[in-house]
């Protein structure tokens, strides 16, 4: 296995195949443990937008909140990946414990078998330390046993976009804030917030220069989310960001209740870093149609008194 750090030279995109219906979707629990109902109920989703889905009996196992043992988790993740026959990998659940996989995880082997690799929420931190490990274009998007087991949790446009190789498409924005009007070019990179900072001080550490950055979390106060910030911006991180997008942020205020919204703490924390910023994208945790966000993609962000427009300016898959 390899724990190397490539962030000194960033790797060059690598991009998995586009999928295509009737393909084998193989799916993995490197986190919390799983529901069978729940998973049985996501796989019929997939097989609803045209796609068979596998997984492996173990992936029932439990270790107090894990979904069985690292060795396991990570064993199945490789395996997935390794797989002729399944054509993309999507996480169950999140939760916690992907964490655990990091250290452990062949990140050589992942780049000899590049695949479709989505999850959001815990699983951030597997689609951004593979992204900056191997270059692979990962995707933070929909899970199985949230999203492809609701009736209505997939935004079937960025899916179908970004898994099925269109070169240049917009990221559906309706409800869309502008918070700081703007113009921005670079990488699409980002995810759950929480999972981002945590990553701070390890050999895992979000490459963040030059992106635009991606924010979102769930149950999350303002005080936490502008000390995460915080200490985005003290850790260099933001420094050379090109701009901002969060999420829709989902349940993020003071259990009772508040005098002022997120959105104004998010410009006081932020005045300093340069760029559009805008709040809002339904990405990862969300109240329904759950968007798909290639990272690792070049991407541009406008945004004025008309809107914001996200734009993804080159192929994710091929």
């Amino acid at each position: 296995m390899s724990t190397k750090n490539h962030s000194a030279s960033p790797a060059p995109a690598l991009k998995a195949r586009a999928i295509r219906a009737g393909d084998k979707i193989g799916i993995v629990a490197p986190a919390s443990n799983v529901r069978r109902e729940l998973l049985e109920a996501g796989s019929s989703g997939l097989r609803k937008i045209g796609y068979e889905s596998v997984y492996s009996p173990e992936i029932f196992e439990r270790d107090l909140y894990f979904a069985g043992s690292a060795e396991r988790r990570v064993l199945e993740l490789e395996a997935m990946m390794e797989r002729a026959d399944v054509a993309a990998v999507i996480c169950a659940r999140g939760g916690y414990g992907s964490n655990y996989l990091l250290e452990r995880l062949d990140f050589e082997k992942l780049e000899r078998h590049p695949k479709v690799l989505m999850g959001y929420s815990d699983n951030t931190s597997l689609l951004t330390a593979i992204h900056d490990r191997t270059g692979l274009i990962t995707f933070h998007g929909p899970m199985v046993t949230k999203d492809l087991a609701a009736e209505d949790g997939v935004e079937a446009t960025s899916w179908n976009n970004a898994l099925q190789g269109t070169n240049e498409w917009t990221i559906p924005m309706d409800g869309v804030e502008v918070l700081r009007p703007g113009r921005a070019r670079g990488k699409l990179y980002g995810g759950c917030l929480s999972i981002l900072v945590a990553s701070l001080g390890t050999p895992f550490e979000i490459q963040t220069e030059d992106t635009v950055l991606f924010l979102e979390d769930i149950g999350t106060k303002p005080y936490q989310i502008d000390r995460m910030l915080v200490q985005m911006r003290l850790a260099g991180k933001l420094e050379r960001v090109r701009g901002i997008v969060f999420g829709e942020m989902a349940d993020c205020r003071q259990p009772a209740g508040q005098d002022y919204t997120l959105q104004e703490v998010v410009v006081r924390v932020l005045k300093d870093i340069k760029g559009p910023i805008v709040y809002g994208l339904k990405s990862g945790h969300v109240s329904s149609r759950n968007i798909t966000l290639p990272i690792g993609v070049q991407a541009e962000l406008s945004a004025d008194g008309a809107g914001a427009r996200l734009a993804i300016l080159e192929a994710a898959t091929v």
